[in-house]
């Protein structure tokens, strides 16, 4: 089998160095194409104003300065000698929970293996926001991480879809279990941003300093991730609300 592994947290993450680690449980036809930096809240977005320049570490081994996306691009387009058989994307440093998903990096570039036909997983170690984000432990992830993807690799996919998947903040032996959920929704309208002054004394602001409020709706990955299971989330990539197509069309009409 061969697998890409991707991120959003950059080539040098800790948590991309438990990721090789779970892969190497499955292969050793392992390739990494990760971006160069941090690139944590990028979304599905493509690098397009500026040149994507691509470094090689070592053998199968490469970062990009670019996006989770742009990393995916450059796998399948330029740096690959065939397509892969999965793409492995993580372990994010934090929770990809709920709609948090639209955000994410992690995420997105499991949605570009998933648009090339490729069985695509991503992965994300949630923390305790009050500890340090450079210290968060990925004991749950490491341990857990090669039971979760097994009875995914021989699992029939629906074409343009993927998985995510977050490990609950509690050390290994403390993880109650899996649970396959829904995707949950966070209060944004709670959401914070945080006015400074940078030493020359220009304005700056920063988002989500604070903790998101949201409700734990039972079924959904929020809440397995509160009563300390492992989290795994089908996602699609059709946003049409097709309940709507009908009554939408009927005000076109006449």
């Amino acid at each position: 089998m061969r697998i890409l592994l991707t991120n959003d947290d950059g080539y040098h993450a800790p948590g991309f160095e438990v990721l090789e680690k779970i892969a190497r449980q499955f292969s050793d036809d392992i390739w990494i194409c990760a971006p160069s930096e941090e690139q944590s809240g990028a979304g599905h977005s493509l690098t397009l104003n500026r040149p994507v320049r691509l470094q090689q570490f070592a053998e199968r081994r490469f970062a990009v300065t670019g996006t989770p996306t742009d990393s995916v691009m450059m796998a399948l387009r330029e740096v690959m000698d065939g397509p892969p058989d999965l793409v492995l994307s993580g372990v994010n440093r934090g929770a990809n929970l709920g709609d948090d998903i639209t955000y994410s990096g992690t995420v997105s570039a499991a949605i570009e293996g998933a648009l090339a036909g490729v069985r695509s997983i991503a992965l994300s170690q949630v923390y305790a926001r009050e500890g340090m984000a450079d210290t968060v432990p990925f004991g749950a992830a490491l341990e857990w991480g090669a039971k979760v993807i097994e009875p995914l690799l021989n699992a029939p996919f629906a074409e343009r879809t993927l998985v995510n998947v977050n490990f609950p903040p509690l050390p290994a032996n403390e993880v109650k279990g899996i649970r396959v959920v829904r995707q949950g929704f966070h209060d944004y309208s709670r959401g914070s941003v945080v006015e400074g002054k940078d030493p020359r004394g220009y304005r700056y602001f920063w988002f989500g300093l604070h903790a998101i409020e949201h409700t734990l709706d039972h079924g959904t990955d929020l809440e397995a991730i509160d009563e300390g299971y492992i989290s795994v989330t089908p996602l699609q990539l059709d946003l049409t609300h097709h309940a709507s197509l009908n009554a939408m069309a009927q005000r076109f009409e006449g």
